[in-house]
């Protein structure tokens, strides 16, 4: 959808397909916080229910694969979807289903974090999944969006300084996404990013905020990712924009819990999506 079109009154709508958090910090609660502090409706297909606090995941449980399949088709063929923001897929089956599903989604933008363990390092994909990930999911993907523990597990390699993240996304390109955004938050110092496509690459640079609140992070960007693309952006200033309103979210992260806490997309929204959409 054009920005023209949003302007003239269409909510846009993102399909977010990911596991749940039962602290809300992260998975689908972060996923639809982020669709609806940037304007627009957030549907949901969940793949796997965790039991996790703001310390660690005590449990997890994945979605029947045909209710999966049941849940993104229900909301392709109702609503439609401007985007699709994928995260957690837990295994192999789970992957096939979202692929086959996807075949109805016309020409909306895929965007796939490649949700791999959580902050703890539970796994939150089996080794079957993440074969069938990067066979099958990443093709279809316009956006691949790792941090760096994942590019490196996708890739095999450590992954080390700037120039190394440079490296890194041209190497995930050639998996399949047809661009890569390779996050570097668990750098230290200076927040950096790399953006790689057919064009070549990009380094995007932020601040380091000094807080320990940073649950949720790589899901508030990937679907402010999906979203900007929903709107019709192109995938740059997309990554850019994804870029200024993480940024702000994390600024105005908050405690929670024993542990550390979420990321703020809703006040994040209220101070960025406005100038955004200018």
């Amino acid at each position: 959808m054009s920005l023209q079109k949003r302007r003239e009154g269409r909510r846009f709508s993102v399909l977010c397909v990911a596991g749940t958090d039962s602290a809300g910090c992260s998975g689908i609660a972060a996923d639809l916080r982020t669709v609806a502090a940037l304007g627009g409706h957030g549907m949901i297909a969940v793949t796997a229910v965790t039991a996790q606090d703001t310390r660690l995941v005590r449990a997890m449980a994945p979605v029947s694969p045909p209710l999966v399949r049941a849940q993104i088709a229900a909301a392709l063929e109702d609503v439609g979807a401007d985007a699709v923001k994928i995260g957690m897929l837990a295994n192999a089956r789970i992957v096939r289903s979202v692929v086959a599903a996807l075949a109805r989604r016309g020409r909306a933008p895929v965007v796939v974090d490649p949700v791999l363990r959580s902050t703890t390092g539970s796994a939150l994909l089996d080794a079957a999944g993440l074969r069938a990930l990067v066979e099958r999911l990443l093709p279809l993907a316009d956006l691949l969006t790792p941090n760096l523990p994942e590019a490196e597990e996708l890739l095999g390699r450590r992954i080390r300084g700037i120039a190394g993240m440079t490296a890194a996304a041209r190497g995930l390109r050639d998996l399949g996404a047809r661009a890569v955004l390779l996050k570097g938050g668990h750098r230290r110092g200076e927040a950096v990013d790399v953006y790689a496509d057919d064009t070549g690459t990009i380094v995007l640079r932020a601040p380091r905020i000094a807080t320990a609140n940073t649950r949720g992070t790589g899901c508030v960007m990937s679907t402010a990712c999906a979203c900007f693309l929903a709107q019709g952006l192109r995938q740059r200033e997309a990554v850019r924009r994804a870029k200024t309103f993480v940024t702000s979210a994390i600024r105005r992260s908050y405690p929670l819990g024993h542990g550390r806490g979420p990321v703020n997309p809703v006040a994040a929204g209220r101070t960025v999506a406005g100038a955004l959409s200018s």
